[in-house]
């Protein structure tokens, strides 16, 4: 969505009475404060002074009675009533901007943006989003790929696939998917099945630094003592492990969320029988609760999520025999 001006023209609502008179320029304002929780943000949004955007709100509040938004610190927080009046408001706003830029010419597609580390954006949600793009082709589209958590209140990103423990306070958080995780390495160096856990300590280790099971945890698992690795070579990000794996480099202990592509293009095999089950939520969809009530945020939700089943049950025909 694109920056839209309201200077220029008030549209007045008239609830039941001629002098209760309410300007839509107040009521857009409220909208964009609510959606990204930020005055600061909205000002620029809105290309106005935050100043202009805290009268707007003071009038609105004014003029329905009640208070809609407290501040807490940078960021600000609807009251129940603000949250109600949100949740009813929404989707008309967005009716009468796409209406106004229609009869301006000027329509532009609704934006969603979506952050999501660089990992999961180019090895699970990239070959997925060609579906998303067909189903709602009036969107537009736009990856954020950043390992950085987002700050709601000052960024403009709609959705976030977060990695992590799924412990943040103040935002929607509901599981993605979870991972399992396996040794792997390329058929070249080692065939599928025919080592046995403590074989892998005599090849080279293969660290995603940053992931949530370490080696150290799978050999426990495993019941092997740690001795201290002797031969490693450490990525901090879990595509670039993937790939030295399919390359030959050694064994990975990577998610199947990461390198299912590879193990179905017989490009990664998993070289342990038996191996340890490992498996963690590690993948989180991460919203302000106010998007929840935005349509393209709610398509993208109810989609990702239906891919996720779908890849669950795919999962466990590919890995049943681990």
């Amino acid at each position: 969505m694109q920056p839209v001006h309201y200077d220029l023209a008030v549209i007045t609502i008239i609830p039941g009475s001629s002098t209760a008179m309410t300007p839509f320029r107040s009521i857009a304002v409220f909208y964009h404060v609510a959606r990204t929780q930020s005055v600061t943000a909205a000002s620029e949004y809105l290309h106005v002074t935050p100043s202009a955007v805290s009268q707007q709100l003071r009038s609105l509040e004014e003029q329905i009675g009640t208070t809609l938004i407290v501040r807490s610190g940078r960021t600000v927080r609807l009251t129940e009533a603000g949250e109600r009046y949100f949740e009813l408001i929404a989707e008309d706003i967005e009716h009468i901007i796409k209406v106004t830029d229609q009869l301006r010419g000027t329509q532009a597609p609704t934006r969603l943006t979506i952050r999501a580390t660089p990992t999961i954006a180019t090895k699970w949600l990239l070959p997925r989003l060609d579906d998303f793009l067909t189903r709602f082709p009036g969107l537009e589209v736009r990856i954020d790929g950043s390992n950085e958590p987002t700050d709601f209140s000052r960024e403009r990103v709609d959705i976030e696939i977060r990695h992590g423990t799924g412990r943040w306070t103040g935002l929607n958080v509901q599981p993605l998917v979870s991972e399992r995780f396996l040794p792997v390495c390329s058929p070249s160096l080692a065939e599928a099945g025919s080592l046995c856990a403590a074989d892998i300590i005599d090849y080279r280790l293969i660290h995603s630094v940053k992931a949530q099971i370490q080696w150290r945890t799978w050999f426990n698992r495993a019941g092997i003592k740690d001795e201290g690795f002797l031969r490693n070579l450490y990525f901090d990000r879990s595509h670039m492990s993937v790939d030295a794996a399919a390359l030959g480099m050694g064994i990975a202990l990577e998610s199947n969320l990461m390198m299912s592509q590879e193990v179905l293009g017989a490009k990664l095999v998993i070289p342990v029988r038996n191996p340890p089950v490992m498996e963690i939520c590690t993948q989180w969809l991460v919203c302000p609760h106010q998007s929840l009530r935005l349509p393209h945020v709610r398509h993208f939700i109810d989609w990702i999520s239906e891919v996720a089943r779908q890849w669950h049950q795919e999962q466990s025909k590919l890995f049943r025999q681990t």
